[in-house]
Parts: C-alpha cells; sequence; structure tokens
C-alpha cells in the first residue's frame, strides 16, 4: 500500500483515507483533490475518470474513491490494462465479474455478441461450446471476419475476445452439445447462456438443465427475428429461467435474422446475466421509482 503526503505547509497533519488508483489501494490525506494524484502518479494523464465518471482535476477526493488516469494513445502494460479497461464500470463491479464464470451454448448471432458483451465488461471465465464454422451468412450479425470464413466459430471466436480482454480466461469446445456432455463441459459455470439456432437444440438444453442442473441460471432467447419493435423485447424471469426476446417473432421464411435485433438481444442477455451475477442495480431503481 502506497501513501500520499499527508502533512500541510503549517506542518499539521490531514486525516487519512483509503482509496483506488487504477485499481491499486493508497493511503491519502483528505483534502487531496484529482489533480494532486494526478501530479504524482500519472503526471501526463489526459483522461481522468472518478467512480466512473469522467472527473475534473479540481474535484476533490473522498474515502473509497476509485481513481482512473489514462494517457490517451498509450498502450499500457498488461498488469495495468485490465483496471483501464473498467474504467467506466460501476464502481465495485470488476473484482466480482473476475471472479465469474459463464458458459456460451451457441456461438452464432448470440452467442457471439453476447460472449463480447462479457468479455468486454471483465468475465474472468467464458465457456464456448459449439460445432459449427464460419460461413458468409454469418457476417450479418454474427462477431466474426471475412479471414475468419471456414474456422471453427469457438476458436475465431475466443480469438477475437482475446484481441478486446487478454485476460479472461476463455475453454474453447468445438463439439455439439447433448444431454451427455452438458454436465461436463458447463456444470461449472456460474450462469449458463442459451444462444442456439434451432428449437429442438433449444428445448434439449432447457430440458437437460432442469433435470441436471435444477440451480443454475440459465438465460434463454424467444423472439428476435425481424428488425424494429424495439418496445416488444423484454426479459421475464421464472426462477432460474430468464426469458430475452419478445416471445413472438422466431426466424422463418420472409422473417430474416438482422444484426440490430440479434445484438440487441445478446446484448440484453448478456446484461441478464450481469444482474444474476450482481444482483439489482438499487441505482437505476431509484431513478426509475423517481421518475414513475
Amino acid at each position: 500500500m502506497a501513501e500520499f503526503p499527508q502533512k500541510h505547509a503549517n506542518g499539521i497533519l490531514d486525516l487519512v483515507m483509503k482509496i483506488y488508483i487504477n485499481e491499486r489501494e493508497f493511503d491519502v490525506s483528505d483534502n487531496c483533490t484529482v489533480s494532486d494524484l494526478r501530479s504524482i502518479h500519472v503526471p501526463r494523464a489526459d483522461v481522468i475518470v472518478q467512480n466512473g465518471f469522467p472527473a475534473n482535476p479540481d474535484d476533490p477526493v473522498r474515502e473509497n474513491d476509485r481513481l482512473i488516469f489514462i494517457r490517451k494513445g498509450e498502450v499500457p502494460p498488461p498488469d495495468e490494462l485490465e483496471a483501464l479497461m473498467a474504467a467506466r464500470h460501476t464502481p465495485g463491479v470488476h473484482a466480482r465479474l473476475k471472479r465469474a464464470s459463464v458458459g456460451i451454448a451457441g456461438c452464432g448471432g448470440l452467442g457471439s455478441n453476447a460472449a463480447t458483451a462479457l468479455a468486454r465488461v471483465g468475465i474472468g471465465h467464458l465457456v464456448l461450446v459449439d460445432f459449427d464454422v464460419v460461413e458468409p451468412s454469418n457476417l450479418n450479425r454474427q462477431a466474426y471476419f471475412v479471414d475468419q470464413i471456414g474456422l471453427p466459430k469457438v476458436q475465431a471466436l475466443k480469438a477475437n475476445l482475446k484481441r478486446i480482454n487478454p485476460a479472461v480466461r476463455i475453454d474453447a469446445h468445438d463439439c455439439l452439445l447433448t444431454p451427455q456432455n452438458i454436465s461436463a463441459l458447463l456444470g461449472g459455470v456460474d450462469v449458463i447462456v442459451e444462444a442456439f439456432d434451432r428449437a429442438d437444440q433449444k428445448s434439449m438444453l432447457g430440458e437437460t438443465c432442469a433435470g441436471l442442473l435444477p440451480d443454475k441460471p440459465l438465460v434463454m432467447r424467444v423472439g428476435m427475428a425481424g428488425y424494429g419493435s424495439n418496445p416488444l423485447l423484454h426479459t421475464r424471469v421464472m426462477g432460474n429461467l430468464h426469458v430475452v426476446g419478445d416471445e413472438c417473432s422466431e426466424a422463418s421464411p420472409g422473417m430474416g435474422l438482422m444484426a440490430p435485433r440479434v445484438t440487441a438481444v445478446a446484448s440484453m442477455q448478456a446484461n441478464q446475466v450481469l444482474e444474476i451475477l450482481l444482483g439489482p442495480d438499487p441505482r437505476i431503481l431509484e431513478a426509475a421509482s423517481r421518475k414513475t
């Protein structure tokens, strides 16, 4: 633990308080400002984030504040990158998410985009399961690139996620999920995200989890085809089953799959994972109650 000088010019000692700078704990005097700390720790910092929000250099620092100092255009060392990536997070969640593990059952439009969102927020361990390869029609909605066509989806997605967040641990299983291997592959994760194309696979996963992993939260989706109709998208919770989508617009002839709606539902699934892991955000609930 490092310390900040705690004497005024008149020799009187300040009170000491604990804060975090780039996720490291420090003891500092209770009358220092953001600018004081920047001049000592990261003198050329261009971006200052205080408790998840851009800070003014003259702002005071309070007990348990979390400060992030970033130099624009400078790639930080690996041991700092993770903390800087979490600079705009809601304070206090990063350490909890880093301890969490999430299974992604299917790495297509939903799975690849949900996994991307979860890697960006700092989920510590992702387990990817899919048996398919990347092909051209995937690129209209899935988190892959033209030069990855022909690669197994789990390997392509693992490479992309590692480019986003090198700190995330990823287990990639290039295989078909069955009732016989679900417990072995996904039994150790905290939450499972269902991201299958086919209804029979979706039913198989739901029934198997209900029978073999009844206490495991499962985030499924029902209805995401087409475009528009944002107000219809919602989340329904039934015990450990969380259903995301509009519950009506399944892909069918004349009703295709397009990036905006697919990625919106994938992000809703990832957001629901966070609520399962962290609990409801009381700040959002309070803001919503004030509005009503």
